[in-house]
């Protein structure tokens, strides 16, 4: 069988235009590599998008710094409103920061350098959560996996899961290739997930919605799962805690709850109307076996810190853990870190509960994560979170021993000192 040729990328007269350099040397440079990445996928076509989110902020060495410093030099602007993802400093806290000064020098000129594109200066790893949240149906090119998924999944904007270099090409050109995600077919459900053996008076509970991500993530390919049976959540923070587990567990980029998310009315409105390709059932011993495998330490375990906010911290998500705070007093020297955005953490002092929270261990961070930045004291003891993906990543990254629990367990064990849970 004779192969077929690959399908050559039509442009229109301004994408040739922007090639052609009419719009400057880093235009171009952009252009040029965004031409030939939609080429090898074989899209058809380039469409406009209405934002970017940048992934390629946080730093990993010099390739990324001089791919950003030769746009620069080249008189490159982004032509979308651009937001940021974190870096590997906290530009409002650095004394927080434990790498020895000439450590940060890059990774600051780096997250210096996308402003100087014309970035927005967010820095949070969930744009959705500011003025900048995209709105149903827009065409968008986001980096970062749990901005990705929840982007998709729960505001049914389309983007696909762009890498560092590629989503500031498609920044700097406000195009995206028309391919993925980005189209209406590829975006209908394929594999069902039902829970199933759960009390019809099933509570949604933090640690559920991360168990359910968990196991949808691990058990899915670059299928569009669908899950049928989960509880309405409480708030959208659940199915962004989803979202993010299924991302750092697979490649998930988007995913469907039935009766919940905006494509998912019905089943039947998120399959498209087709049978499932494969139905997994999911029982309340799925989800405990693969909750129990984000802690490292046994109950009862002597704690180090909490770590909250990954993705960052809401303004519900503050709210809650200001009440938790009063009514069960952490102790004190425990480092509670809470990793959230720039514009949130504006709100919350403004609130003015952030006094009282200090008062109690509590370590706003901004601009990054302490997953990512050496940010956390020695562990002598555990660190508890309430994050399925700081749970995932912080023993390899950091080397240290994690418990894993909803918020309320977090500032239990916190008062405690100890590893402690209301419940399995």
């Amino acid at each position: 069988m004779r192969p077929v040729a690959p399908v050559r990328l039509i442009l229109d007269d301004v994408e040739r235009a922007l090639l052609n350099g009419e719009a400057g040397a880093g235009v171009a440079t952009a252009m040029e590599l965004l031409v030939a990445y939609s080429d090898a996928i074989g899209a058809r076509s380039l469409l406009p998008i209405q934002g970017a989110h940048i992934d390629g902020c946080l730093y990993h060495g010099e390739a990324g710094l001089d791919f950003v410093e030769l746009l620069l030099a080249q008189g490159a602007k982004v032509r979308t409103p651009t937001t940021l993802n974190v870096g590997s400093i906290d530009l409002i806290h650095p004394e927080i920061i434990r790498s020895a000064p000439a450590a940060q020098v890059k990774p600051r000129r780096l997250m210096e350098a996308h402003l100087a594109l014309g970035c927005v200066a967010s820095f949070t790893c969930a744009p959705y959560q500011t003025m900048f949240r995209p709105r149903f149906g827009d065409q968008v090119a986001w980096g970062e996996s749990n901005a990705v998924v929840f982007a998709n999944s729960v505001i049914g904007a389309r983007t696909n899961r762009y890498g560092d270099f590629l989503d500031l090409c498609c920044a700097v050109t406000g195009r995206a290739p028309a391919w993925g995600l980005h189209l209406d077919e590829n975006r209908l459900g394929q594999v069902l997930f039902r829970l199933t053996g759960f009390p019809a008076s099933l509570e949604a509970t933090d640690g559920m919605f991360v168990a359910v991500g968990l196991f949808v993530g691990a058990r899915t390919g670059d299928e569009v799962p669908v899950i049928e049976g989960l509880p309405p959540p409480r708030t959208e923070d659940q199915l962004k805690a989803l979202g993010a587990a299924a991302a750092s567990a697979g490649a998930v980029g988007l995913f469907h709850v039935v009766g919940v998310t905006p494509e998912a009315a019905t089943l039947g409105d998120a399959l498209g109307g087709r049978p499932p390709q494969a139905v997994v059932e999911v029982t309340p011993n799925d989800l405990r076996e693969v909750a129990a495998r984000l802690s490292t330490v046994p109950d009862g375990a002597a704690l180090s810190a909490v770590c909250l906010g990954t993705p960052h911290f809401s303004e519900d998500e503050w709210a809650r853990l200001s009440v938790l705070v009063r009514s069960l007093r952490p102790a004190r020297g425990l480092p509670i870190y809470v990793n959230t955005g720039r514009a949130t953490l504006e709100s919350v002092e403004r609130a003015g509960v952030l006094t009282s929270l200090r008062e109690a261990g509590v370590i706003p961070v901004v601009d990054t994560c302490t997953y990512v930045t050496s940010i956390l004291e020695a562990f002598e003891g555990a660190v508890m979170t309430n994050s399925g993906k700081w749970a995932h990543y912080a023993p390899g990254n950091l080397g240290c021993a994690v418990a894993f629990g909803d918020l309320e367990d977090c500032i239990a064990s916190a008062a405690a000192g100890r590893v402690v849970r209301a419940a399995p």
